[in-house]
């Protein structure tokens, strides 16, 4: 008898087995790495939108015919955590490709991974120009417009302001330094008339926000280029209002026109300041009034720009793994390689030279209505106008 219930016991043991085998047969995992954790204003939205595209893409079928699964791991804002987390997702997981960062040195850091291994990664967020450039290599490829499109959509605008006198404030890490050395490369190019007359680095996340306006304040620039965020650019805004730093002074800022750093400024947002971001609410496309109402419907909640870098990632890997019809590495990259996909903010296309994404942003004004801060004079800049030519990209790109 004990026997029987042995042999039973084994059989039903194969069984289940063998259908928890049949089950990830017919799925596709991406594994995906955010600092949740620690910049909850951008990752929240975002993991919003990347579970809205995946419930969408399931609806339609998933990716040829198989159900995609994504496995999400918070890096807490490390560079080691987040190489172990990828690590995790390959070895035990079994995912097809990476997905996701927010930090650009956390970016850096599982894009280092992911060539190490021979492993796709879709970088979502960071924004450093080294990820496709620099320290770009055949197994990245990123999303968002980098640091210096969005520079040169900025310098765009700046280049046109009488002031000659200029000072930079930015946080002390690769995003800020790579921000601030592009701004004032691609500025100065367009204005050799102008002095660069201070420069403050405060720690990310840490800003004494005191002691960096008194600073700027006593270099008397006639503009400032702000590249903070979060929580250092509300106390910023505050103490630059409280001691009259931004009166009769142009500000040029990367980002601040996104809901999730604007929202907070409330009826402190200073009025004026020229910003790359994301104006939910005048925006009339129809691909994008169509992820707007899904969004709303799903979350009843308006969106920030980082759902629209959720949904878009994951749209993106989707698209990619489709094409590919492999999770193979080698296949993904000859699949990725030119592809356009469409977005909210109109087609994108991920070039082969370099592997960015053409995805745009948007870039106006900062202005005070009924109490909170909005984009006013906004219009969507095309990612693919303000990039460098192919010649400048081989040069600053290493060869795979």
């Amino acid at each position: 008898m004990r026997a029987k219930n042995y042999f039973v016991g084994a059989a039903f043991a194969l069984l289940v087995g063998g259908m928890a085998s049949s089950v990830r047969a017919q799925e596709i995992k991406i594994g995906e790495i955010n600092s949740y954790s620690l910049l909850p204003a951008f990752t929240e939205p975002y993991r919003k939108g990347w579970q809205l595209a995946v419930e969408e893409i399931n609806a339609a079928g998933g990716i040829n015919g198989k159900k995609l699964v994504v496995i999400s791991k918070d890096d807490g804002g490390k560079p080691a955590d987040a190489q172990t987390a990828a690590n995790e997702l390959v070895s035990s997981e079994g995912v097809a490709m990476l997905a996701g960062t927010f930090l650009s040195n956390i970016g850096l850091a599982v894009s280092d991974f992911a060539n190490q291994k021979k492993v796709f990664f879709l970088a979502a967020e960071p924004l450093t120009d080294a990820v496709t450039w620099s320290k770009g290599n055949k197994y990245t490829f990123r999303l968002r417009p980098s640091n210096y499109m969005q520079a040169a959509m900025l310098v765009e605008a700046a280049a046109k302001l009488p002031a000659k006198r200029w000072a930079t404030i930015a946080p002390n890490y690769e995003y800020g330094q790579s921000a601030v050395a592009v701004f004032k490369k691609l500025m100065s190019e367009k204005r050799p008339d102008i002095q660069w007359v201070d420069e403050q680095w405060p720690p990310q996340g840490k800003i004494d926000a005191g002691p960096v306006v008194q600073a700027v304040a006593q270099a008397n620039p006639e503009a400032i280029l702000n590249v903070t965020f979060g929580a250092d650019l509300v106390k910023l805004v505050r103490e630059g209002n409280t001691r009259g730093l931004f009166k009769d002074r142009a500000v040029v800022s990367f980002l601040t026109g996104e809901p999730e750093y604007l929202d907070p400024l409330k009826d402190e947002t200073p009025e004026g300041w020229i910003v790359t971001g994301y104006p939910w609410y005048s925006i009339k496309t129809p691909e994008h009034d169509a992820f707007l109402k899904a969004y709303q419907a799903k979350y009843n909640d308006y969106p920030r720009l980082g759902s629209i870098v959720g949904y878009q990632t994951i749209k993106s890997a989707a698209a990619i793994l489709a094409k590919a019809g492999s999770t193979d590495p080698e296949k993904l990259i000859a699949a990725a390689e030119g592809l356009s996909v469409g977005s909210p903010f109109g087609e994108t296309t991920f070039r082969k030279i370099d592997h960015q994404s053409t995805l745009g942003a948007f870039v106006g004004k900062t202005a005070l209505k009924d109490g909170k801060g909005v984009m006013v004079e906004s219009s969507y800049k095309k990612g693919a106008d303000y990039l460098p030519s192919d010649a400048e990209v081989e040069k600053l790109r290493p060869k795979d």
